[in-house]
């Protein structure tokens, strides 16, 4: 696994991280037929919550970010983008695990939803998250806080 950190956002990462989701979910927006790559980054400069949302740096330079949004009931795992070039190596591992680990000790289930036929769904289960509903582009997962974690 290459040197990486994550640090706070800040308003300054959003167009780094606009662009990086139109990258990152170009194919399975395509595959879905809804790609539009003006739209994909639009919606993540409409909804971009920098007090919720760290940079994933590896080496020093912007590679990623993720976003854990609080809710009434859960929190949201948002905008969950690694560089291509750098999925496989471990880093989303590392980075999902650091939150998920907080959002047990805090007792908070994490909700997501992630695009039909996307790779990243087999990331998501492999840490507990199950199927809670799905329609014609998305799915919705859940993971319930892990017990064992909270009481340790």
């Amino acid at each position: 696994m290459e040197d990486w950190g994550i640090r706070p956002a800040s308003a300054a990462d959003v167009e780094a991280v606009a662009e990086l989701r139109a990258v990152v979910l170009r194919e399975d927006l395509e595959r879905l037929g809804r790609y539009d790559g003006q739209r994909v980054r639009q919606r993540l400069r409409d909804g971009f919550a920098p007090e919720h949302t760290w940079v994933i740096e590896v080496g020093g330079a912007f590679a990623g970010c993720v976003s854990l949004r609080p809710a009434e009931d859960a929190h949201w795992l948002e905008h969950f983008y690694l560089a291509p070039h750098l999925q496989g190596g471990g880093i989303g591992t590392a980075v999902l695990r650091g939150l998920l680990e907080q959002c047990d000790r805090d007792d908070t289930p994490v909700r997501l939803n992630v695009l039909r036929g996307s790779p990243a769904r087999r990331l998501y289960e492999r840490h507990g998250f199950t199927l809670e509903t799905e329609d014609a582009v998305d799915v919705f997962m859940v993971r319930e806080p892990d017990g064992a974690v909270r009481g340790a």
